[in-house]
């Protein structure tokens, strides 16, 4: 076999996923094995070295073959030398990720952050396949972000470009302080986060809604509160879809992208969300900057950040 293959991996806080993709980015092996942060930095790249010898092994595929192994994790990186500065869930603090692993795996390494990658597998082999231009929304926790120009992640100079969750969008007079410690950020509304926080306010004083009758109220329970008609819940969903939208229509007439794509937890909302943050799109956005925009849902699921970590080697 001449085929040149690509190993991404995704590092989460429990588990590090790899998968070996194609020129493609189809996806023709996976594996996983566990993080051991608590074992502290050493431990976690040596696990992750082991790891990428380990699916190659296992694989149909020789070393040889192998152009280079992308890393997809979060934390703020000095992007172009693959370093990380501070990492808060992984306990990394200058650590020299790149160097470390292509002197112990004698191959190309390159580090982005999470939400990048997973913004470059969308656009890679997902639902911007064949699209230069893109955003990415995911709806988690927070509000990840990722923007893809002429096929290539938008990094910025201090490499914390595509924050997009931590656009200060809210007016001040309805703004809360967000988890980075300003005001009125776009993930404070429309995150998972900002959804369950909205509807314990709306319980805890004293509103007309069917969640009373949850013990502990998740994103997914006021999404279907929401579906089934209940007027608290459909307000806290209208609500975030309505800075999605607004979002979006900043940065339209910013990058003219040809899709936005929204993925993450809240985005299996489906056309129920998605309808509303179309409609708030279309009467806020210019005319020339809306024409012929898409905003589609996210299709690779969990392997959006193994299969955008692969493709850091070709479209990095």
């Amino acid at each position: 076999m001449s085929e040149k293959i690509y190993v991404g991996v995704d590092v989460g806080g429990t588990t590090v996923k790899l998968g070996i993709c194609n020129a493609e980015g189809e996806l023709l092996q996976t594996y996983e094995g566990p993080t051991e942060v608590n074992k502290g930095p050493d431990t976690i790249l040596h696990n992750i070295a082991t790891y990428v010898r380990q699916i190659v092994e296992e694989s149909p595929y020789s070393w040889e073959q192998l152009a280079g192994v992308g890393i997809g994790i979060a934390g703020f990186l000095d992007i172009p030398n693959g370093f990380m500065k501070h990492s808060p869930n992984l306990y990394l603090n200058n650590v020299d990720i790149k160097g470390f692993l292509e002197k112990e795996l004698n191959i190309l390494v390159k580090v982005n952050n999470d939400a990048n990658v997973a913004a470059l597998g969308e656009a890679w082999a997902g639902a911007g396949r064949g699209i230069q231009n893109c955003v990415m929304y995911t709806l988690g926790t927070g509000v990840g972000g990722g923007i893809i120009i002429d096929g290539k992640i938008v990094e910025g100079f201090q490499s914390v470009a595509g924050e997009l969750g931590h656009m200060a969008i809210v007016p001040d007079l309805e703004a809360i302080q967000c988890g980075c410690g300003k005001m009125g950020c776009l993930e404070t509304v429309s995150s998972a986060t900002g959804i369950i926080r909205m509807a314990e306010e709306a319980v805890a004083r004293g509103d007309r809604t069917s969640l009373v009758n949850v013990e502990k109220i998740m994103a997914k329970d006021v999404l279907d509160a929401a579906k089934a008609g209940d007027e608290v819940a459909t307000r806290i969903v209208s609500r975030a879809a309505y800075y999605l939208g607004r979002s979006m229509a900043m940065m339209a007439v910013i990058l003219n992208p040809e899709c936005f794509i929204v993925g993450g937890g809240v985005a299996k909302a489906g056309d129920f969300l998605f309808d509303q943050i179309r409609e708030v799109f279309e009467k806020y956005t210019q005319d020339a900057s809306k024409e012929n925009v898409k905003i589609v849902p996210a299709v690779l699921g969990n392997n959006a950040g193994v299969v955008g970590a692969a493709g850091l080697i070709l479209r990095g």
